[in-house]
């Protein structure tokens, strides 16, 4: 669903990650936020493991961007993407009513170090 296609859902996403930089040391090297998901390149400082970060940063995000969306007086997809959510948690045991963001994620481990060495030899 194209949610992030509103500028206040994607303001949500990006104070998220501003919090999660600043309070959680997450390092974000790059990101894009489609129309419908997002793509992150990042690594972690401290202590907390990526997926506790992760974990907290969907938490939040769906509940915040559920609650804005159902006190948006303005959204005209309100009520759909409402029962689409509330739908999508109905199929799923682990949610105790709405489905925002998939449970798995997609990590990718990217290997800089073999880039970083070609270009030292250059």
């Amino acid at each position: 669903m194209d949610v992030f296609t509103r500028e206040k859902y994607r303001n949500i996403i990006l104070e998220s990650l501003k919090y999660c930089q600043k309070e959680k040391g997450l390092k974000i090297h790059a990101y894009v936020i489609m129309s419908n998901h997002i793509h992150l390149v990042i690594s972690k400082g401290f202590h907390i493991d990526i997926s506790d970060i992760l974990r907290d940063f969907k938490k939040y995000t769906s509940e915040a961007i559920i609650k804005s969306i159902q006190e948006n007086v303005v959204e005209s997809r309100k009520e759909w993407m409402l029962w689409m959510f509330q739908r999508a948690g109905q199929k799923n045991a682990r949610n105790k009513k709405f489905q925002f963001w998939q449970q798995h994620n997609h990590p990718i481990l990217l290997d800089t170090s073999i880039k970083l060495r070609q270009r030292l030899d250059s």
